[in-house]
């Protein structure tokens, strides 16, 4: 059965050509010009993921991201057109998974929409250990929560993805393109900003000092590795 995609752009020809590439390669598109429109046809038509410009009229694109992450876990793709590293990390604040800035190539807007499915769709894996401490921190791997003193905090479903990954291969270096690969999903080495501000949200969470970091640390010149923790 042929995977949804809405595509969100005011941009009526670049919608259109999008909207007709996508078809060619077996997907299902469904179109939206503004963000009313986007909110309503994804609440409509349930795609399996979004292509989401941030500059919308109506309701703006970072707006329209937020109403659709608090009812859904669908995957969020946004197009901007925007150089401004602000506006990207406003977007993945808001819950998108990944983003691409225009002017782009179909092909890596491509890899990055089946890599998106992709996780969307793996089975999920059960833990080999079901809590992990990091100081005052624990992490509930089945349950995806981060808990302090009975508190439970706040994390990013993609943040949390790439904290799982880091304590399954805890002790060993990554960059941020193998991140990329075996958390995001593809392999493309570019846009590595993504990796820098999930990592920058989990210290702000894991650690007493995020500024002096005790468990994810940064390997200068090579990457990330989180410091082998101990079972509960």
């Amino acid at each position: 059965m042929a995977r949804t995609i809405l595509v969100v752009d005011d941009e009526r020809t670049l919608r259109e050509t999008l909207a007709e590439s996508l078809e060619q390669e077996g997907f299902a598109v469904v179109q939206a010009a503004d963000g009313r429109e986007a909110v309503d046809a994804f609440r409509r038509h349930h795609p399996d993921l979004i292509l989401l410009d941030l500059m919308l009229p109506e309701i703006s694109g970072t707006e329209v991201c937020r109403v659709i992450r608090a009812e859904s876990g669908v995957p969020i793709l946004m197009l901007t057109a925007k150089s401004a590293e602000v506006d990207k990390v406003v977007g993945l604040e808001l819950g998108a998974d990944d983003y691409v800035t225009k002017p782009f190539s179909f092909r890596e807007l491509l890899a990055r929409i089946r890599a998106l499915l992709r996780r969307s769709e793996a089975p999920v894996q059960a833990p080999d250990l079901e809590i992990v401490d990091l100081g005052q921190v624990r992490v509930d791997l089945a349950g995806r929560r981060l808990l302090r003193g009975g508190e439970v905090l706040p994390v990013k479903p993609k943040a949390f993805d790439l904290l799982l990954f880091l304590i399954r291969n805890a002790g060993h270096v990554f960059t941020r393109d193998q991140l990329l690969e075996h958390v995001w999903g593809y392999d493309y080495a570019g846009e590595t900003r993504t990796v820098d501000v999930h990592v920058h949200w989990l210290r702000a969470q894991i650690e007493a000092d995020p500024a002096n970091p005790t468990y994810l640390e940064t390997v200068r010149g090579v990457g990330y590795v989180l410091r082998r923790p101990e079972p509960s």
